[in-house]
């Protein structure tokens, strides 16, 4: 495909992006949504995230990533649970994956 081509694509999914992002802060304060509503997409974005994490932890190329990066993940989670600074979370995973990694631990 060349860049003409994809032009047109790339212009309406930005146009998109943009018009649901503007749209739900111009839109708050006209529709209101029942409390349990509410409370239904908190949990599901919840849900969502954690799904994400786990499998981004847990699977690598379609197979299992080894045990190196779901410890780093873990000692992430942790330093994250118990409110570390985001630069202190973010090197603390990184670090015990390296280190795991550079024992041998795969």
């Amino acid at each position: 495909m060349t860049a003409t081509t994809l032009l047109p694509a790339v212009l309406v999914l930005g146009a998109g992006t943009f018009a649901f992002r503007f749209a739900g802060p111009a839109l708050r304060s006209r529709v209101r949504l029942e409390s349990r509503v509410e409370r239904l997409m908190t949990v599901a974005a919840i849900v969502l995230l954690t799904a994400l994490v786990g499998t981004q932890a847990l699977l690598d190329d379609g197979g299992f990533a080894g045990i190196a990066r779901p410890a780093g993940v873990a000692v992430g989670g942790v330093l994250a649970w118990r409110r570390a600074p985001f630069v202190v979370v973010v090197v603390a995973a990184a670090a015990t994956a390296a280190l795991l990694r550079l024992c041998g631990v795969d």
